[in-house]
């Protein structure tokens, strides 16, 4: 599935959801992890809410995304288009945080991490 990161400096999630430029974007699962590249979001001179709906639109592919901070209007439009917001602790550095996530999705992920993990995988498949 892939996850990004918001960071300013590439290595920790360190930036706040509204004002992040730059997601780092990987592939992770239960065994691999690999980097896939940055997506950069610029929206500069637009109101809040247009920020929030750039960020949201760039990262549609995204299960998750990992933030130093999100507002909750933002993370419930995240969540409506299917993509969770996890909010980081204290600027943790990305490989510690895929390498705990990758040993949660070997065991056993709770339910809502194994919907994200199905994004995207099967089309017209509904959960019911």
């Amino acid at each position: 599935m892939k996850v990004a990161f918001a960071s300013t400096d590439k290595i920790h999630i360190d930036e706040h959801f509204g004002r992040a430029e730059n997601f780092l974007i990987w592939e992770i699962g239960p065994e691999e992890a690999a980097f896939s590249g940055v997506l950069q979001v610029h929206s500069a001179g637009e109101d809040e809410e247009n920020r929030i709906e750039a960020r949201g639109a760039a990262l549609a592919d995204c299960a998750l995304v990992y933030v130093a901070q999100i507002g909750g209007p933002a993370a419930a439009r995240l969540v409506a288009k299917k993509i969770h917001p996890i909010k980081s602790k204290e600027c943790e550095p990305i490989a510690e945080v895929i390498v705990k996530l990758q040993e949660v999705l070997r065991n056993n992920p709770p339910p809502w991490l194994k919907k994200a993990m199905l994004k995207g995988e099967r089309p017209g498949f509904v959960e019911r």
